[in-house]
């Protein structure tokens, strides 16, 4: 995959660095750490320069997510009340209630949550799909992608630049952040599962 990854860099510049991150985007297993500090290695080397990196690399992050998005909007928020308030509902112990409420929650936290997960690994990506189910304004679902990715892409390019050769080395360090983020994320959605299941208090029903 790396190999792929950087033959494409290599060939292509500015283009293979936007389709690249829209790819990794659409696709998270596909490394943006090794995209970006291998972009920012090429700047030293090629007439390649840092603004333009950004530039095309950032455009490559706001296709993936308008992709990821309109997957979102498409799986929207009534599609899901639907299966719920069916067989897979009662298997998952979801209701249709827990949904409004995944929603209500997103409209009062969705701005600021896309905006900080374009800096964690997976999440940045996957991230677009509930601000699409919830139907985040467009706008502002640009604006905050724009402005966290931009931020990502541009610290990880400066890093390559200044690194140069030893673009790999500094690539373990963010190996070991990805996977310390992967396994904090993954205790949370085990406490997120033991919460929602032992210690939710079952609404009272209103007396007639």
């Amino acid at each position: 995959m790396q190999e792929f990854v950087l033959t494409v860099m290599e060939n292509y510049g500015y283009f293979g660095v936007c389709f690249l991150i829209a790819i990794e985007n659409i696709f998270p297993p596909i490394p943006s750490e090794v995209i970006l500090l291998f972009g920012g290695f090429m700047t030293t080397k090629t007439s390649l320069n840092i603004v333009l990196m950004v530039l095309f690399a950032t455009l490559g992050s706001l296709i993936g997510a308008i992709v990821l998005y309109y997957i979102g909007k498409i799986l929207n928020k009534d599609r899901l009340k639907k299966m719920v308030s069916g067989k897979v509902g009662k298997i998952l112990r979801v209701k249709t209630s827990d949904i409004d409420m995944a929603d209500a929650w997103f409209d009062n936290k969705g701005n600021i949550t896309v905006f900080f997960c374009r800096f964690i690994p997976i999440v940045r990506s996957l991230i677009s799909i509930p601000a699409g189910m919830s139907e985040m304004p467009m706008l502002k679902f640009l604006i905050y992608t724009i402005v966290g990715s931009a931020i990502w892409n541009t610290v990880l390019i400066i890093i390559g630049n200044r690194v140069g050769e030893n673009w790999e080395s500094i690539l373990k360090i963010f190996d070991r952040y990805s996977l310390v983020v992967v396994i904090l994320l993954i205790i949370i959605f085990v406490g997120f599962i033991v919460w929602f299941y032992k210690f939710r208090k079952p609404k009272k029903k209103s007396k007639a």
